[in-house]
């Protein structure tokens, strides 16, 4: 499981100089050529979200993810360990779930009407940018269980 989330993080992470270069050429076209690039735009919006949604489940695997540890980065290893585990299956695991549901719903009805950008020159493909919100749970889900995994066979 975690070859497959690494694969994912790590290929999807790959996106954010694309990213940068696409910002690069908006700008240009916009400022200096009097150009503008609503779909460069949009699409630098969907790989955003692919690398928001779709890292997330990489980072919090490799244990990067943004914590206020002030009480927690002196202790133990096991100690630790036992806090991820606990805070995870309390905190992780039902936030997670009810992403997951209500995300589904949204999903459904944007693939049932094919959305579309709202924004003349916008990208039709909304539908597939609010399936990436799968991303978000399923990695997560799939990073905690790899972390129990890990601590139960240690």
């Amino acid at each position: 499981m975690e070859k497959y989330i690494n694969f994912i993080g790590k290929n999807i992470s790959y996106l954010i100089p694309i990213m940068v270069l696409l910002m690069i050429i908006v700008i240009v076209s916009r400022y200096f050529f009097g150009i503008g690039r609503t779909d460069l735009q949009e699409l630098t919006m969907y790989f955003h979200a692919l690398v928001f949604l779709g890292c997330a489940g990489y980072v919090f695997n490799e244990d990067e993810h943004v914590r206020v540890d002030i009480f927690y980065r002196e202790s133990s290893a096991k100690y630790k360990n036992l806090i991820n585990s606990i805070f995870g299956i309390i905190f992780l695991l039902p936030v997670t779930a009810v992403i997951f549901i209500y995300s589904l719903e949204v999903i459904f009805a944007s693939w049932s009407m094919q959305e579309v950008s709202t924004e003349s020159g916008g990208l039709n493909y909304v539908y597939v940018q609010k399936t990436f919100m799968l991303l978000f749970p399923l990695t997560l889900i799939a990073a905690l269980i790899n972390q129990l995994i890990k601590i139960k066979w240690k």
